[in-house]
């Protein structure tokens, strides 16, 4: 054994002592990106609990949230997704071209067209809830601060190159071990390789979420994309008179 590689080997022994063993690999940028994008393009569904945390500047003050998200990457077709809160009590579903943001405490549901719902926040933040394919079409991409938070993940800075009022910065963690595996295979094997997310919006609001139990390209049906109002529900459509 080469005398230097010795010494980086006994390094990395001692380091694992306090450390995450995935701090002693190390990888470029691009093959962070290219672990995502490479396996979001490979993604067809995705369903993971989540934890939400959300603090609000002007009210200095923090809300938080949990539940069970579902996701669908139809061919050719705009993304569909649902977002199961368990706390608060709430359910938003979208079947690629409505969405239905249920209050069940409240006996209302707003309906409005996907392109409705996210204007004025360019087409960044759809792609952000249904896919990250393109994240260097859309974001300018460094590693954020030392780039790696104490388990040895990758975290990432993305700056939007049309920046909104919904997202002027947005932080991923990406897992080593996906990183790891594309440097080894020279292809994506996971196609969800995000730990967790960070949403900086242009008031200096923040929305954390943090991703578990994720169980990918398992075959999703349409029809959990899809929503019945329940008899009884007021119904709110922001975009008519």
């Amino acid at each position: 054994m080469k005398p230097l590689l010795f010494v980086s080997l006994a390094i990395c022994l001692i380091l694992s002592l306090g450390v995450s063993p995935a701090m002693c690999f190390s990888a470029e940028l691009t093959d962070v990106i290219k672990t995502l994008e490479q396996g979001y393009n490979s993604l067809a569904d995705v369903q993971a609990e989540f934890y939400q945390r959300t603090e609000i500047a002007s009210m200095k003050r923090q809300e938080r949230g949990a539940g069970e998200l579902f996701m669908k990457k139809p061919a050719g077709a705009t993304a569909m997704f649902r977002f199961n809160y368990t706390r608060p009590k709430q359910q938003i579903i979208s079947n690629g071209r409505k969405v239905w943001y249920y209050l069940p405490e409240n006996r209302q549901v707003m309906v409005s067209d996907v392109t409705a719902l996210f204007q004025g926040g360019s087409t960044v933040a759809l792609d952000y809830l249904t896919g990250m394919g393109h994240v260097t079409k859309d974001f300018t991409i460094k590693f954020a601060a030392t780039g790696r938070d104490k388990k040895g993940n990758y975290v990432l800075e993305l700056v939007p190159k049309k920046p909104s009022q919904a997202m002027a910065k947005l932080q991923l963690t990406i897992d080593a071990q996906a990183v790891e595996s594309f440097i080894r295979e020279r292809h994506a094997v996971n196609p969800f390789p995000i730990v967790s997310s960070v949403v900086f919006d242009a008031f200096g609001n923040r929305t954390a979420i943090e991703y578990s139990k994720v169980r990918a390209n398992r075959g999703m049906g349409n029809d959990r994309f899809s929503f019945k109002i329940p008899k009884g529900v007021e119904v709110i459509n922001p975009g008519q008179k």
